[in-house]
């Protein structure tokens, strides 16, 4: 399998007051395209540190993070920006969605803010997402329209159009019922089947079954990595 990210010895330092807090401690890293991983641990564990430098959202006080061959720990805030826009999807807990805009505008999103210009075959993916997604009739729906399940699905289906080569999603189902949930998860189950590479941040042991490896994380450190045998759907 492509490796699509390696990460070696990767730290990240915050200044707090007059204290240094390690908030990442020598962390080494590989995923494999294809992979679902989930990321669990407790609060200030480093769960939420690693995944923004992961998404490109920050960088590393020192080690090493090479995302497709792209060394990433080394790059301007433009090449980061450049680079999280073209290889990587995000999914939040909280939507993120722009309340003024369509679910069909917030999915094409990323691809106004990227250089590349919205073409019609963009359109068409975009459309093609939000029906899969079972948003057919939702497109021009603002997000106040929709429920949270739905909403959730427009932010999928946003962090899908540029099809990008890692999904980052960060306690997706943390603000939904148990049973919106099961769909949400059911989706990422389904997109992992057709080789989208998967990390999830979630404290949910539920969320973390679906997931064919479990990393747990403490003081900054990757405490276990948990392989599971994941049923062929």
């Amino acid at each position: 399998m492509k490796t699509i990210i390696t990460v070696n010895d990767l730290c990240r330092n915050f200044e707090v007051g007059d204290n240094l807090v390690c908030a990442l401690d020598e962390v080494a890293l590989s995923i494999s395209e294809g992979e679902f991983i989930a990321v669990m641990g407790p609060s200030g564990s480093g769960k939420s540190t690693l995944m923004n430098i992961l998404g490109c959202l920050d960088t590393p006080t020192s080690g090493s993070y090479e995302l497709l061959n792209h060394h990433v720990s080394d790059m301007d805030d433009d090449s980061l920006s450049e680079i999280r826009n073209q290889y990587i999807g995000f999914v939040f807990q909280s939507f993120h969605l722009l309340p003024r805009l369509t679910a069909l505008d917030n999915v094409l999103l990323p691809i106004r803010y990227g250089k590349a210009s919205v073409r019609s075959e963009t359109i068409e993916r975009a459309h093609f997402l939000m029906e899969e997604l079972g948003l057919k009739d939702r497109m021009r729906h603002n997000p106040n329209q929709l429920s949270g399940g739905q909403r959730q699905r427009v932010a999928i289906a946003r962090a899908l159009v540029t099809n990008p080569s890692l999904l980052l999603a960060d306690e997706p189902t943390g603000n939904l019922d148990s049973k919106t949930s099961e769909g949400i998860l059911a989706l990422f189950d389904k997109l992992n089947e057709n080789n989208q590479t998967i990390l999830i941040v979630t404290h949910e042991d539920e969320v973390a079954s679906h997931a064919g490896k479990v990393i747990h994380m403490r003081d900054g450190r990757i405490e276990t990595e948990d392989h599971r045998a994941i049923a062929a759907g």
